[in-house]
């Protein structure tokens, strides 16, 4: 995988995924273990962000500096990309002197150009379309739960046409692992993707559906998977959300309406930030949304374990691009 960039999850083969999920579980039990990487050493990544975040660029700075690189900050406020010179200039200015740059954005046009240019691996750290680097740390929290990832049942609830809802989806379909969209039918996931998605399940003998039924949607499910209703951009469309999607709030009932509440099968997870209703500076003035914080803060919650794995798939993705 040396030189190569991802840029979305159909960028990875079914043995490449695999490969580095494996990695990214060796990379932690090493730094479990207090052993310093030195797979990195001499290399230096830049992360060039137009969106805020906490997890992505907390994940990909500690990456890199376990591994003995460095990594360096770019806010798209405090350089030129695609304002006084083009993408494509800047790539080739950034690849001229950073072995790697990790992409958080807006327009999937923007991290395409910056890979047809750099010359150096580009990831995709999350734009309006997808979010692989989310979905491979999706995958090694519930393959660590489980203790692998055949018959399972994945089930996201909420806004279908996210990046975050599309990662997940062909790369649970690339796998094997059952997925459905609970959503409501605005907001289902596009039919090309759907298709693409199934034909990948089909080869493996699952199925990915589409639900506009909660309570029906989670029966038997493993996974319930939630996101905010309302991303980074989409803030005028706050009250068209909660009209929508308020039957789509996990609570607990839907958590018990799967079956298996108690029986070690099931698990929440939420990619973060979430509207869970606790404090006051974190959540909105509309309380609990996506998700009840009952749910939340139970023991089926994997979400701190799903953030920290940004971290270790990162790394591994670096790794084995880089390295």
């Amino acid at each position: 995988m040396k030189g190569r960039s991802i840029l979305t999850i159909e960028d990875l083969a079914e043995a490449e995924v695999m490969h580095l999920l494996q990695l990214a579980t060796q990379l932690k039990a090493k730094k479990k273990a207090g052993v310093r990487g030195d797979l990195l050493t001499g290399k230096h990544i830049a992360l060039v962000f137009e969106k805020a975040s906490t997890r992505t660029r907390c994940a990909a700075t500690v990456a890199a500096l376990d591994e003995g690189g460095t990594a360096e900050y770019l806010d798209a406020r405090d350089i030129h990309l695609g304002k006084k010179e083009s993408v494509a200039d800047t790539a080739r200015v950034l690849g001229r002197m950073f072995d790697g740059i990790m992409f958080r954005g807006y327009r999937q046009k923007t991290v395409v150009e910056l890979a047809k240019h750099a010359g150096v691996p580009v990831w995709n750290g999350l734009t309006d379309d997808w979010h692989p680097t989310q979905a491979l740390a999706d995958l090694m929290t519930i393959q660590e739960h489980f203790g692998g990832l055949d018959d399972l049942k994945v089930v996201y609830v909420g806004n279908g046409k996210n990046n975050v809802s599309n990662s997940l989806m062909l790369g649970c379909a690339g796998l094997g692992v059952g997925f459905v969209s609970c959503n409501p039918e605005e907001l289902s996931p596009q039919t090309d993707l759907v298709e693409a998605a199934s034909k990948m399940a089909a080869k493996k003998g699952t199925l990915v559906e589409i639900s506009h039924d909660p309570k029906e949607a989670v029966k038997g499910a493993n996974v319930i998977y939630t996101d905010v209703w309302v991303s980074m951009g989409e803030e005028s469309k706050l009250a068209e959300r909660l009209e929508l999607l308020r039957p789509y709030q996990v609570d607990m009932a839907m958590m018990h309406a799967t079956g298996n509440v108690g029986n070690g099968r099931l698990i929440f997870l939420h990619c973060l930030p979430a509207f869970h209703g606790v404090g006051t500076d974190s959540i909105s003035e509309h309380g609990e949304m996506e998700v009840t914080d009952d749910v939340f803060e139970s023991e089926m919650s994997k979400v701190f374990d799903l953030a920290e794995n940004r971290m270790h798939t990162i790394r591994a993705l670096m790794v084995a691009t880089v390295a």
